[in-house]
């Protein structure tokens, strides 16, 4: 014979483990804060397929010399880049080069703003950095991507229309300086910062 005294320590028992959980599960969710900023793992893909486009982009226009000649499109009058910003640099807008063209192509997307810097050696052998293009202050969640461009003495200023202005980077008033012996001019280092809105 069963007793009903027995049953209920089983009924009590299932009821304290229930309240248990519902515990457990309430003081967790009460720990972990979940908020927009929070990163998820689809924002992280997002963020890697950014700085692989990135890296794409510049491996593409570093070979066929579109980055370089990007930053020889520049005007010595003004002592900025054709078409820039009073600043000399591009504010909310990609270079009206080839390298500029990639850069749109690969994002245009609305919710997505990158920056653009070259960080160039000086004649004093420090580094310094020199805006191209300005979307606004990266967010904490902002992917790089960079690629190292070699001047060379010889390479020709360009002017409004691509063209060679006859001046070279030697004999040119250049916001990166002639850095080196012999026929290298400086190297910088190109790096695109992107994130999302």
């Amino acid at each position: 014979m069963v007793r009903d005294d027995r049953a209920q320590g089983h009924t009590l028992e299932g009821i304290v483990a229930a309240l248990l959980i519902v515990t457990s599960v309430a003081f967790a969710l009460q720990v972990t804060a979940v908020t927009p900023l929070t990163a998820s793992t689809a924002s992280q893909h997002v963020e890697t397929q950014y700085e692989h486009a990135a890296t794409g982009v510049l491996a593409s226009t570093a070979a066929s010399d579109e980055i370089d000649t990007t930053l020889r499109y520049w005007n010595e009058s003004s002592a900025g880049f054709h078409g820039s910003a009073d600043n000399g640099f591009y504010v909310g807008t990609a270079p009206p080069t080839p390298f500029g063209d990639n850069l749109n192509e690969t994002f245009d997307d609305p919710g997505v703003a990158y920056n653009v810097d070259v960080t160039y050696v000086t004649s004093d052998g420090t580094l310094a950095n020199r805006r191209v293009v300005h979307f606004g202050q990266p967010t904490d969640t902002a992917v790089t991507a960079t690629r190292t461009v070699v001047l060379y003495d010889t390479d020709p200023v360009l002017d409004r229309n691509h063209e060679p202005t006859g001046r070279t980077l030697t004999n040119a008033t250049y916001f990166a300086p002639d850095a080196y012996d012999g026929h290298l001019y400086n190297v910088v280092v190109v790096e695109v910062t992107i994130w999302r809105l």
